[in-house]
């Protein structure tokens, strides 16, 4: 109550009163972190623990965080002949019975159902599963998983390899820290066409051993392809083009994405344990082919990473551009007179052959590999080679159907024929008359619709006795079919 104080001046009836902010109570501390106990397996992957203690008084609050700790033990690999673990535990339940069901069944692993830590099970011969708990811990939570399975929950691994809270690892794959470790390489191949036009295969850049977070990008209709150290294709090789999803390639598994609209994408996580060689099967000029990917910073091939003035680098984040390195040889096209000028030698090794692997030629010889060409081709016919030339690292053949012995699809007077390298397998002479056997290539989204002869294929010169003997294949593969 307020008063009317002398002089007209007012003062409260009550002092005020302050109150004083609650002393929060203290909080435990961790003791020591015990000894791990034994591994949960025998072989293969398993999980093993430790705990520690909350040291507190009885007014202490108490201590946050885990007391119990998870780390992955990998132990010596299985037997071949050992069962998964996932399917021990649920063939434990074989033949037994089951609450609720009138019959026994058989059970195998199920990972459909929501919780993937809960052992659910199919029953062999039925479209239904059964939930017989959790798993035990040290299970995968999915095939091909790294992550594990630890009281009911999924549990991804650190690189440290602690089970939920541990280390991770960098973009570079070094463990813990952050990016400083770590030289990021992202840049733009802006380069127009090769030698031979905006046709054929093209080097972009290469992937050094080691790289990690690999992403290569491209938003147009030509294809990308990609080459390991021993010069052999990966992908979208000798104008076969593979289907979307995964792939493995220099020890990592790479994911190739591509959209309707004609974006493409190559992804691994690395780290890559071989040069890699990145490549693009022009089919337009190309509009741009974005590349990023992490080396550790000191890495002893980061210098070597592809970055001619052609190709137009435009590199992004920590490090400075490496040195230049000469790009792969390719062949650049010629003139070529089939009448006048005898076959060219062998080309020099390209990208096809990037380690020098054009090595002999093989042709199919005997009875036997000519039925087996003859019944697995989509084009047997007689040809009259009219020209010759390189194209990218593709060598293409104007050839004149004189016979055609099998078409299962339509042909045309002139053909082309393409051949997968610059190698000179097959050989075949300009004006010179040949039995070739070959197939029909049609890639995923029908731009491309070839005939092609692998370096390996039939190609023989033409004489009365090959055209006795082309038939007598004929005659047999009909006999087979």
């Amino acid at each position: 109550m307020q008063v009317p104080a002398p002089g007209g001046a007012r003062w409260d009836s009550e002092p005020p009163t302050h109150t004083r902010p609650r002393r929060q109570p203290a909080q435990g501390a961790w003791g020591p972190w015990g000894p791990w106990s034994v591994c949960s397996s025998s072989c293969g992957d398993g999980v093993a623990f430790r705990t520690r203690r909350c040291l507190r008084s009885a007014e202490e609050e108490p201590c946050t965080g885990d007391q119990r700790q998870y780390r992955l033990c990998q132990l010596q690999g299985c037997p071949g002949s050992s069962v998964p673990f996932r399917a021990m535990q649920c063939s434990l339940y074989d033949d037994k019975p089951v609450r609720g069901m009138q019959t026994r069944h058989r059970w195998v692993p199920f990972y459909g159902a929501p919780n993937v830590c809960d052992l659910n099970c199919l029953a062999v011969g039925h479209n239904f599963y059964y939930t017989f708990g959790r798993v035990l811990d040290g299970t995968r939570c999915r095939p091909g998983s790294t992550d594990l399975c630890v009281g009911g929950r999924c549990l991804s691994v650190g690189c440290d390899g602690i089970l939920g809270m541990g280390a991770q690892t960098r973009a570079c794959s070094r463990c813990g820290g952050g990016q400083d470790g770590c030289l990021f390489v992202h840049r733009l191949f802006q380069d127009t066409e090769p030698f031979s036009g905006h046709f054929g295969y093209m080097n972009v850049t290469k992937i050094p051993a080691g790289a990690t977070n690999i992403k290569v990008t491209d938003k147009s209709r030509n294809f990308l392809a990609l080459m390991g150290s021993d010069g052999r294709y990966v992908l979208n090789g000798d104008w076969s083009i593979a289907w979307p999803g995964p792939y493995e390639a220099a020890g990592t598994q790479l994911l190739y994405a591509r959209s309707p609209d004609g974006t493409e994408s190559l992804e691994a996580p690395g780290p890559t344990d071989e040069d890699l060689h990145v490549l693009v099967l022009l089919q337009e000029p190309n509009p741009g082919i974005e590349y990023e990917f992490w080396l550790p910073r000191g890495h002893p091939q980061h210098s070597t990473v592809d970055t001619s003035a052609l190709r137009q680098p435009q590199p992004r984040g920590a490090g400075s551009p490496p040195p230049a390195e000469p790009p792969l040889p390719t062949l650049p096209p010629r003139a070529w007179d089939p009448i006048t000028e005898p076959l060219p030698p062998r080309s020099p090794p390209g990208v096809r052959a990037a380690a020098g692997r054009c090595g002999r030629c093989r042709p199919p010889k005997g009875r036997s590999q000519r039925i087996r060409h003859f019944c697995q081709s989509d084009f047997v016919f007689r040809a009259r080679i009219l020209a010759r030339r390189s194209v990218g690292q593709e060598m293409r053949y104007e050839v004149q159907v004189v016979t055609p012995y099998r078409h299962r699809f339509p042909m045309v007077p002139r053909e082309y024929v393409w051949v997968p390298d610059t190698c000179g397998c097959p050989t075949l002479l300009g004006g010179h008359e040949y039995v070739l056997m070959a197939r029909r290539h049609v890639n995923y989204e029908h731009t491309l619709n070839r005939i092609l002869l692998q370096r390996d294929g039939y190609a023989r010169p033409w004489s009365p006795r090959e055209e006795r003997a082309v038939r007598d294949a004929e005659r047999h593969c009909a006999h087979l079919q």
